[in-house]
């Protein structure tokens, strides 16, 4: 009896599976509901990439499998049949299929009712958007509906690039909603982005700022790249391009990350703070802007893929660099890591939306949009605050002339009200006038000559800053031209002076700067010798009418007096020695003025090469260059 009950079981578990699998495809009952995810009923058919459309007709239903989107999320190539089937239980219905992926190369849609093929449709951004039976952002298809018909809807996919069909049956009135509500939130965004964008850019132009003006190219970069994702740009900026619309992802996203590192570059004003950061911004913005270029000659996918990777990585160096300069004080670097990390955060979880991982009522591209609203927020927070505080700094050199400019006014009036006294007085009150007007313009021009002279000098050393070395330099390269006498230029390093740093701490390293300067311009004995803090730990001297012979001496007292001395800090002895390459000729064209910096820079690398603490001249560098080989 018992193996009589399990042979029933048995074969009622088989005529079951096999019920199951003569069903084939589910078809999705339309009710009265205004919408639907289709999503669930979606089955794909593996392959038969190339099959032709009347061969995928006879394909039986047992052939086809549930869809993975996750599959086709990646970026690559795809090529892939799948098929949805619709029936209904009211008498008619109408509804719209939206396939929410507006970057599809082309969709081949072949509609059947009851096995006979009534419509075929191509969509996708390969075509001219025109030639859409619905004019909108995402591919539409229409379909009636009547009890008793059964609906077999096969898509075939090729593209380049992500093909997530995310897909879902609308009622007219619905999908009219639905579009209102996402065009509203998307037109706000792209209308902020475009009003700041052109403020920027007027600003730029009005002041000629270039933090504004990189602000103003991220800005209009990244609205172009939103209406991209969206579907809008290919709609209302270049509907009749499908050319344009195959190159503008590629084209926008490395030259949205170049306006992004030069913009960080300003406003954290990384050339004064640190160089390697500024070498680091720099070489990223080369290598996007070639990336852009590519666009031109490399398959979409791949360059795609590498372009994605390379913002990630950019993203992540932006953050670092941010928390780099907040860990050094710096005021601003607070809102800007706040910006970028508001970016991370509605990219990353649109990534995660777009991949399944995480779920939300809304629209996947909604959170980097909103993530990208805060940045721009926050980065004209940062530039209003940069401009203000410029603004005041120039309203109290302003204010301060203002009073110098009132003191003169008062005593011009007092030296006519001493024209009214008496003779006897006039003499002797025109006079304590006249030296009081003096003072006042004594001291009204050494206010300015201060400021002038302020805009020269290293506030850290006191010496003369690099922007005063770059304009002396073409000056005396014009001299030495002139009247062919010969010009000599020295670059100076602190040998190790990292160490220092590491060792004593950024203070100790700064008095090590001082110490330098000071020694530098004490062996320095003309006034027309120009010492100058280059860039970090290393200093740049022009020597006029010095050859060579003259040039390495100087060096090499330079060098013997700091390596004979040291600094004190804390109780403790700090010897520094410094290693210099030197140069010297007369010039003889413009460019020469460069070279000449440029082999005062070889020698310096050569003296640091061969042990440091030395001197090296480049002429006998190369000298030596040559005897070897």
């Amino acid at each position: 009896m018992k193996r009589l009950c399990l042979l029933t079981c048995c074969l009622f578990l088989w005529f079951t599976t096999q019920a199951i699998a003569a069903s084939g495809i589910p078809a999705a009952n339309v009710t009265g509901l205004p919408k639907l995810d289709l999503t669930p009923y979606i089955y794909v058919l593996h392959d038969h990439e190339s099959a032709t459309a009347h061969t995928i007709f006879k394909v039986s239903d047992n052939e086809w499998v549930k869809f993975r989107d996750a599959n086709k999320r990646t970026i690559s190539e795809h090529n892939f049949w799948f098929q949805v089937k619709l029936e209904t239980q009211l008498d008619t219905v109408k509804r719209a299929i939206e396939i929410n992926n507006p970057l599809l190369d082309k969709i081949t849609i072949y509609h059947l009712i009851d096995g006979v093929l009534v419509d075929s449709k191509s969509l996708g951004d390969t075509l001219p958007f025109s030639s859409r039976d619905i004019l909108h952002n995402d591919f539409i298809y229409q379909v009636d509906l009547k009890k008793g018909e059964q609906h077999s809807l096969l898509f075939h996919i090729e593209t380049l690039g992500s093909a997530a069909v995310p897909m879902t049956l609308w009622s007219n009135k619905a999908l009219f909603q639905s579009d209102q509500d996402k065009l509203m939130i998307t037109g706000v965004l792209i209308g902020m982005l475009f009003g700041v964008g052109i403020f920027s850019l007027f600003f730029a132009l009005a002041t000629g700022s270039f933090s504004y003006g990189y602000f103003s190219g991220y800005v209009f970069a990244m609205t172009l790249l939103v209406s991209s994702l969206s579907g809008y740009g290919y709609q209302f900026l270049w509907p009749n391009s499908p050319y344009l619309q195959g190159l503008i992802m590629p084209l926008i996203i490395p030259i949205s990350m170049t306006f992004a590192l030069m913009l960080t570059e300003k406003i954290l004003d990384l050339k004064r703070n640190n160089a390697y950061l500024v070498r680091s911004c720099r070489l990223g913005a080369t290598t996007t802007l070639v990336l852009s270029l590519l666009a031109f000659i490399v398959r979409y996918d791949w360059l795609l893929l590498v372009q994605i990777n390379m913002a990630i990585l950019l993203v992540f160096m932006l953050i670092m660099i941010t928390f780099f300069q907040v860990i050094k004080g710096h005021k601003l670097a607070r809102l800007y890591a706040l910006g970028w990390g508001a970016i991370l955060f509605g990219a990353g979880t649109s990534a995660l939306s777009y991949l399944g991982v995480i779920s939300f009522n809304i629209e996947p591209q909604f959170p980097i949009m909103i993530g990208l609203g805060v940045e721009v927020i926050m980065i004209s927070s940062i530039l209003a605050i940069r401009y203000n505080n410029e603004r005041k700094a120039k309203s109290r050199i302003q204010q301060k002339a203002l009073m110098q400019a009132e003191r003169i006014r008062q005593v011009k009036e007092e030296a006519l009200k001493a024209e009214t006294l008496s003779n006897e007085q006039l003499g002797s009150m025109v006079q304590e006038r006249t030296l009081e007007l003096e003072i006042a313009y004594r001291e009204l021009n050494e206010a300015h000559h201060k400021l002038k002279e302020q805009s020269t000098i290293d506030t850290l050393t006191g010496v003369k800053n690099r922007s005063t070395f770059d304009k002396r330099l073409t000056a005396e390269a014009k001299l030495s031209r002139r009247q062919q006498t010969p010009l000599a230029v020295m670059m100076l390093d602190i040998d190790k002076f990292k160490l220092i740093n590491d060792t004593y701490g950024h203070l100790a390293g700064d008095e090590a700067l001082k110490f330098i300067a000071n020694a530098i311009a004490s062996q320095l004995k003309r006034p027309t010798d120009l010492v100058s803090r280059y860039g970090g730990e290393e200093f740049a001297i022009i020597l006029p009418a010095t050859d060579m012979v003259g040039a390495l001496k100087v060096a090499e007292n330079i060098r013997q007096f700091i390596s004979q001395n040291h600094i004190k800090w804390k109780d403790q002895s700090i010897y520094l020695t410094v290693s210099i390459g030197v140069t010297a000729d007369v010039v003889h064209d413009k460019e020469q003025a460069i070279k000449l910096l440029e082999q005062a820079d070889k020698a310096l690398y050569y003296a640091k090469d061969s042990g440091r603490d030395q001197v090296q001249a480049y002429a006998l560098h190369l000298e030596a260059q040559e005897s070897e080989s």
